[in-house]
């Protein structure tokens, strides 16, 4: 922070000397007007006389009010205009108003650097963020709203700030500075001046009250809309192949309606803040120019001095007039960072001990660990109260495979997620040779287990990259020999730029079975020692199923593999086989022994 600050204790130091160069100007130029006032009416004068015979010969005329102008005046009678004094208060003035400039300059360039210091952070931190969420958050909230959230709310709000905060800062100095010089002129006219601020205030609060509720409903449906979006183009294929166009097109118009609505009212009425301020600043000026007139003829003030308050009065308006004009920005930024703040209070996963996931003195030096993996007595349930899993107690040897089957909704998608610590049990303990992974760093838990779901995720970047993703510091040799053991390196020699060629999560120009032998290949890569793995393969030709099932085959060995299974055929030589319903194993055992029993299994097995 230290070098932030002293840039803010650089931007606060030339704003004040900007600002004060910029308003001494028209009192300086005042005085120019002065000069040359002056000398026109004293070449006017019979020259000769001194000032106050003047003034007493102006009385004897019956010219009071003339009389009372001169005597504020600084006049000689029968000299003209002082042109080389006009030419050095001139000189005088466009010499401040040019280092006003330059340091006004400078503040904007050092507060730019800060804002994007600022925002740069803040980006951090909603990153940071995002790892920091239990999956929970996650299964909650619909994607779209959620990348609204994180992109488009904290891009608004950073154009925002840095569209308002420097305006905003040099505003408030500039009316301080301002109100200062109008009440060493005229305090009467600078409370006149004044009298118009808090019908100007009134009339702003009265205006954002309805528009700051219309701000946030409209980045509130901005989000709906981005959900909507990415829900349906996501799934664009399902919405044709269903017929379900109109209806998406229905739904979209909906949120673009809402979207409108919100929109238009709220740039409505945020719109009407800068000409009902300028109104008001306008009668203020008017009174202020009429007033100011008559001081001038009562020889109150000088000429000089009234041109000088009319352009404090301008110098005062304008940053009342450009906090108007940019108050919709500061409302939509405000809703926007409502958003954004609202996300980074949401709760974290707690924070787990850095506890190694393997006990180094239980093995000899050097040795890998075992993976030996015990459920008990573990109860789990995504709602309050409504359990998933009941008083679950299982143990697996090291380097087991065990087959998890059930109908949908058993269960078995949680067991592996409790596993990760995707999710924290409610009741219980899940042990991994003898350590409970509450105990574990979550980041070492899961850097040790391997997954390979039927869901296949590659992100945009060459086969090697995403091979590599399993192993970051993986060397090209490596990543060659991992996709040979997944049997990926055959079709990827036939690509015309080989482990280079660039995919996306679409697949690109490779198919849904060579994507997931690309995930196998990431696994067997990042070298776990856990394997949970989800054999379904019905989007993939007989061919490439095979390759998938020899792969898996090949991940699975010497490791304690979890194998969500969809068909008993894949599974029959599984060291053992968990039957769930309702959260419970019912039956446990290997193949031949859960048909022997003719129980869950064996009529599972009979209607498959």
């Amino acid at each position: 922070m230290g070098p932030q600050r002293r840039l803010i204790a650089a931007v606060i130091s030339l704003s004040l000397g900007g600002i004060a160069l910029g308003v001494a100007g028209p009192r300086i130029l005042g005085h120019a007007t002065d000069l040359v006032f002056n000398g026109i009416i004293g070449r006017g004068l019979p020259a000769g006389i001194t000032k106050q015979q003047a003034i007493e010969d102006a009385r004897a005329a019956g010219h009071g009010t003339y009389a009372e102008m001169l005597s504020r005046m600084d006049v000689i009678p029968g000299a003209g205009v002082d042109f080389a004094a006009v030419a050095r208060t001139l000189a005088l003035a466009m010499g401040l108003y040019l280092i006003a400039a330059l340091m006004v300059w400078t503040q904007a360039r050092l507060l730019n650097v800060i804002l994007q210091r600022t925002m740069r952070a803040l980006r951090r931190d909603v990153e940071d963020k995002l790892h920091r969420l239990p999956l929970r958050y996650f299964d909650t909230q619909r994607r779209g709203e959620l990348l609204s959230r994180v992109t488009n709310d904290v891009d608004n709000t950073a154009t925002s700030v840095s569209m308002t905060v420097s305006h905003l800062f040099s505003s408030v100095l500039t009316v301080l500075v301002v109100l200062a010089m109008m009440l060493s002129i005229s305090p009467l006219l600078a409370v006149i001046t004044l009298a118009g601020v808090p019908v100007t205030l009134l009339a702003v609060r009265s205006i954002t009250r309805r528009s700051q509720r219309l701000f946030a409903a409209q980045w509130a449906a901005t989000g709906q809309l981005n959900a909507h979006l990415e829900e349906t183009y996501s799934g664009f294929t399902l919405v044709r192949t269903f017929g379900h166009r109109d209806l998406a097109q229905q739904r979209f118009d909906d949120c673009n309606d809402e979207l409108y609505r919100a929109g238009f009212g709220a740039q409505f009425f945020s719109g009407l803040i800068s000409p009902a301020t300028g109104l008001i600043a306008n009668l203020g000026y008017v009174a202020v120019a009429v007033i100011g007139g008559f001081q001038v003829a009562t020889g109150q003030i000088t000429l000089g001095s009234i041109q000088a308050f009319i352009a404090y009065v301008r110098q005062f308006n304008q940053p009342l007039g450009n906090l108007a004009s940019m108050f919709n920005a500061l409302q939509s930024g405000a809703a926007s960072a409502e958003r954004v703040f609202a996300f980074l209070d949401e709760a974290e996963e707690p924070p787990a001990p850095s506890t190694p996931l393997w006990r180094p003195d239980s093995e000899p030096r050097g040795a890998a660990p075992r993976g030996r993996v015990e459920f008990r007595d573990v109860s789990f349930g995504y709602r309050p109260g409504v359990p998933v899993i009941e008083d679950l107690s299982l143990s697996v040897a090291a380097g087991a495979v065990v087959a998890i089957v059930g109908p949908t909704g058993a269960g078995k998608t949680t067991l592996v997620n409790l596993l990760m610590r995707f999710y924290d049990v409610d009741r219980g303990q899940i042990l991994i040779d003898g350590v409970d992974i509450t105990d574990v760093d979550r980041c070492a838990l899961r850097s040790s287990i391997g997954m390979v779901l039927q869901d296949t995720w590659l992100f945009t970047g060459t086969i090697a990259e995403n091979i590599g993703y399993g192993r970051p510091d993986a060397t090209e040799d490596e990543i060659i020999e991992a996709a040979r053991a997944a049997h990926v390196d055959p079709f990827v020699r036939t690509l015309p730029d080989g482990y280079g060629t660039r995919v996306n999560d679409d697949g690109g120009a490779i198919s849904a079975g060579e994507k997931q032998l690309i995930t196998i290949a990431r696994a067997f890569l990042a070298q776990p020692q856990l394997l949970i793995l989800d054999e379904a393969t019905s989007s993939v030709d007989t061919r490439t199923e095979l390759l998938i099932q020899r792969a898996m085959r090949e991940l699975r060995q010497g490791r304690t593999s979890f194998i969500i299974a969809h068909r008993l055929s894949t599974i029959r030589d599984a060291d053992l086989i968990l039957v769930m319903q309702a959260g419970r194993i019912v039956e446990q055992g290997t193949h031949a022994e859960l048909l022997a029993r003719r129980g869950a299994y064996w009529a599972m097995a009979e209607g498959s």
